[in-house]
């Protein structure tokens, strides 16, 4: 029986629901190709110490949209307060008409499911992720809930997630280790109410790729209605083997990757989208037949503009604070690197001797060293754009004058140099209080102490002393008699941009207050200088806000 609140979200709902049925319809017709689903800010955001807040958020979604994912995941509307504005915000920002679908996750319940559709109203293209679980484990321990009651409530749910937008996908939650008929019946069951895509989610990592292809061709061969919605796959890399079993699961049929950039996510991560969509591309002569294509065509698998890949994977790891490895396959500092002779050798000789991706392709350059403190604006600006920066003049100009700081204590610069000093220019947090100076005192038969003298809001400049523990400690502690801004210090990484003595180092900060996180990002060749300026930044998000808070 459908009630008169379900029925009035049916009307209101109609002219939403024909866009949307013209993009289900689009996304379905490109069935041929890999729709990229990317969940870095709700799935990867779950990593522990990986915490974003709204301004960081946007900022990673509008970069993901040059990168030309399909889907972003925003969030989980119901969890917070905060993550409903965030998905809202991406919403209104991102979710432009060309822009990608914007989705919010949802637990199979009606608050979840009205909130995730309230707060992607503003999009143009909006979807609602519900799940509930699926494996006899969790329906004993998690739910407590029969097989007959799981299957009535998903298809409940989607349905009523149905009455708010057309673009409706259902998660069988821990569907790896569920009863393939019970997930049979559940997935048809769920597509009957309007499910356009199901994903099939290995949420504890714990198949292999002969199983988890099992797994989807399995759905293929028993579910009825199949035909009428895209298969999607969600995996943890609990095992390692996360990508393998999504390539796998393309070739049986799998249509939509789930994943997340740089792997980040719960535990061990989720499966890597640079690693799967170089995948793809490398080794489309492998795939393509898989897609009904000529062995030989150089068609692109996905949406995804691979020269954004590097330049997305730095933005992620610096506003995280997850510091990618260097072995990392794709983006890990070592992926284009030789050491060994015979290996130097021959990609000198040849690339293709040890090399089966151009580091181009992936928004690397061969040209390391370009510009020094002799360079001016024009070759400045020249070279951002070729790094794929697109700065405002106000923006250009901040980062000259940095990288003329910068040119002034290192003979060389470098393109990663560069990547530094244009994020911590175009991440600033509000020229509230302002670093003027930083002074400390240490060593072996010293007790570190720290001297600085802040500029604030107001103009006025304080200086304040204190010791701690090491020069760091020392100096955020007379930070903090100077600001007297009640917070805990949840996070502090610091990373080398480059190699060599006058390396820049990067110091991302993160802050606590109740229940909010604040983070603070800045470089500089003195790490002492740099760890203060990062110090400031997050306090002067975390001021700003309480600012907003008394108007």
């Amino acid at each position: 029986m459908i009630t008169e609140q379900l029925l009035k979200n049916k009307v209101q709902g109609i002219v939403s629901r024909q866009s949307q049925a013209k993009t289900t319809k689009k996304m379905s017709d490109k069935a041929d190709r890999i729709i990229i689903f990317d969940t870095t800010l709700r799935d990867g955001e779950q990593c522990p110490g990986a915490t974003l807040n709204i301004d960081e958020k946007l900022i990673i979604a509008k970069q993901l949209a040059r990168l030309g994912v399909d889907i972003i995941e925003a969030g989980f509307a119901f969890a917070s307060p905060g993550d409903f504005e965030a998905v809202q915000k991406i919403a209104q920002t991102v979710g432009t008409e060309n822009g990608p679908v914007i989705c919010s996750l949802a637990r199979a319940r009606h608050d979840d499911i009205k909130a995730a559709a309230e707060a992607i109203k503003p999009a143009a293209k909006g979807r609602i992720h519900t799940f509930i679980a699926t494996s006899d484990i969790h329906l004993q321990y998690k739910l407590k809930k029969t097989k007959p009651e799981v299957i009535s409530i998903a298809e409940e749910m989607v349905a009523y997630a149905k009455s708010f937008t057309d673009d409706v996908e259902f998660s069988p939650e821990d569907a790896g280790r569920s009863d393939p008929e019970f997930l049979y019946q559940v997935l048809e069951r769920a597509i009957a109410a309007g499910a356009t895509t199901v994903n099939i989610p290995d949420t504890v990592g714990y198949t292999t790729p002969s199983e988890f292809g099992a797994i989807i061709k399995g759905i293929t061969e028993n579910v009825p209605n199949i035909d009428k919605a895209i298969i999607s796959v969600h995996g943890h890399n609990d095992l390692g083997l996360a990508v393998a079993n999504f390539l796998e699961a393309v070739k049986i049929g799998a249509r939509q990757l789930e994943c997340t950039i740089n792997g980040i996510g719960e535990r061990a991560g989720n499966a890597a989208l640079e690693e799967l969509v170089m995948a793809l591309h490398v080794r489309r002569q492998y795939f393509n037949p898989f897609f009904g294509r000529s062995t030989d065509s150089q068609e692109s698998l996905t949406n995804i503009d691979t020269k954004q890949i590097y330049k997305t994977s730095r933005l992620v790891s610096n506003l995280t604070g997850m510091l990618v490895q260097p072995n990392k396959a794709i983006v890990g500092a070592n992926a284009f690197a030789h050491e060994s002779g015979i290996h130097q050798d021959g990609v000198l000789k040849n690339k293709l001797t040890y090399e089966i991706m151009d580091a181009q392709l992936i928004g690397l350059t061969d040209n390391q060293i370009v510009l020094g403190k002799h360079s001016g604006r024009n070759a400045f600006g020249t070279r951002l754009k070729e790094l794929s920066f697109e700065l405002s003049e106000k923006d250009l100009n901040k980062a000259f004058i940095r990288f003329k700081e910068v040119a002034d204590k290192k003979k060389e610069i470098s393109d990663w140099d560069l990547e530094a000093i244009v994020n911590d220019e175009i991440q600033q947090a509000p020229d509230l209080f302002r670093v003027e100076l930083v002074q400390v005192s240490c060593g072996s038969n010293t007790q570190p102490t720290a001297t600085v003298t802040l500029r604030t809001p107001n103009g006025e400049e304080l200086t304040d002393a204190a010791i701690g523990t090491g020069p760091i400690d020392a100096v955020y502690k007379a930070i903090n008699r100077v600001v007297n801004v009640p917070n805990e210090l949840i996070e502090f990484s610091v990373q080398s941009v480059t190699g060599g003595i006058d390396a820049l180092g990067e110091v991302t900060i993160r802050l606590r207050y109740e229940s909010c996180v604040f983070s603070g990002h800045a470089a500089n060749t003195d790490i002492i200088v740099a760890s203060a300026q990062a110090y400031v930044n997050a306090l002067n998000r975390l001021y700003a806000a309480l600012q907003q808070q008394v108007k």
